[in-house]
């Protein structure tokens, strides 16, 4: 298995939508995006920012970078809490940014603003499982309404130039497992890709994902599918390509060991998998820790891809920066080092699982109170 190296960004994109293109197992194609590998990093909400998206992408095997999932009320309104989770940069291309939503006329204008950042696709959520979105007619809840899920992939495919997709569940519950059925409905209303987590919404991340039934999907439409859940370890990153999907999304394996994409491409070219150190994961958190430290710290103009930012009366009142600065701060600087230990202490839930001391690592960094002390964890765990 080959992995291909060109990339076609969104520059190239006709200004009406392609047909649907020939399924292939390693050069997958959403619209005329063409990825890299047939492998990349899923939505996960609180995890997969800009600067995580980037350092995964530095290590190399990455095609696809997705987003955070994105209110379209938040972006159509300009909230600035919902704002800050569609950033992407260059160095991340190709990039979907992931939204959700129930209503078509709100989700089209939702994926224009997407489209106007320069987003190469738009993804639509239809598998969070989480009740305080389900709830509302949006994620996991749009695919026990399959219509009305079509309706607003039609909206969208109508409003934009760039490829539409879809994310997926296998399906409600165990009596609700509808995914083939979604998949053909949603491509002929215009979507460009559909990824399938083989769970259901009742599952949520219980049990195993079927890659049986995502395979099933995959032989049932023409445009690309491609799968997740379950993926820990490179090697299940290619067993998963050999079932039938045009490519795999990773997801919690990526938060665990952030080269599985590179190291999966290692085996598809015949190679062993490239050897990770201690030093290694530790110099990737130090990394990750100075670039949340420096966002929008000195950056040039136009190095971070952001949404519009509407201001109200009230907002400007309440800022003592004026009305154009409470969005260019994602944390304020007296405020930036909790955020940044925050983050840390969510990854490494994930990162430091499985290895020896591991949870007394994670308990300190829990503890720490400041990113200087962090620091000085990472070392003595990582680097001792």
């Amino acid at each position: 298995m080959s992995l291909p190296t060109s990339v076609v960004t969104a520059t190239d994109v006709a200004a009406t939508p392609d047909p649907p293109q020939p399924k292939s197992s390693n050069r997958p194609r959403i619209g005329r995006i063409a990825l890299a590998a047939p492998v990349g990093v899923a939505p996960m909400a609180g995890m997969t920012d800009t600067a995580f998206r980037r350092l995964v992408k530095r290590q190399g095997g990455c095609g696809l970078v997705v987003t955070e999932m994105v209110s379209s009320e938040g972006l159509v309104r300009g909230i600035d809490r919902t704002l800050e989770y569609a950033e992407y940069t260059e160095e991340e291309r190709p990039v979907s940014i992931q939204i959700f939503g129930g209503d078509p006329a709100k989700m089209a204008d939702a994926a224009r603003i997407v489209e106007g950042m320069g987003a190469d696709i738009v993804d639509i959520n239809m598998g969070c499982p989480v009740p305080k979105i389900s709830k509302h007619n949006a994620g996991c809840s749009l695919m026990r309404d399959p219509r009305h899920a079509a309706a607003i992939v039609e909206a969208m495919a109508r409003a934009v130039r760039i490829p539409v997709t879809v994310k997926m569940r296998a399906g409600w519950n165990d009596d609700e497992i509808n995914a083939p059925v979604l998949a053909r409905m949603v491509e002929d209303a215009g979507a460009a890709a559909v990824t399938v987590h083989g769970r259901t919404a009742k599952q949520a991340y219980a049990g195993s994902s079927d890659w049986s039934l995502i395979a099933l999907v995959a032989e049932q439409v023409s445009i690309p599918v491609f799968g997740s859940g379950d993926c820990v370890e490179p090697e299940h990153v290619i067993d998963r390509l050999r079932t039938g999907p045009d490519g795999v999304l990773v997801g919690r394996g990526v938060l665990r060991n952030p080269w599985i994409l590179a190291q999966a491409a290692d085996l598809a070219a015949g190679r062993d998998a490239r050897v990770v150190t201690m030093r290694d994961r530790g110099q990737f958190l130090l990394e990750y820790i100075e670039l949340l430290m420096n966002e929008r710290v000195g950056e040039a103009e136009g190095f971070r891809h952001t949404a519009p930012h509407i201001v109200d009366e009230e907002e400007t009142a309440r800022s003592e920066s004026g009305p154009y600065q409470r969005s260019a701060l994602r944390a304020p600087a007296r405020g930036r080092e909790r955020w940044v230990v925050n983050k840390l202490r969510a990854l490494n839930a994930w990162y430091s699982k499985g290895y020896e001391g591991g949870s007394n690592f994670r308990t300190a960094i829990n503890h720490a109170e400041s990113v200087t002390h962090v620091r000085e964890l990472i070392g003595e765990f990582f680097y001792k």
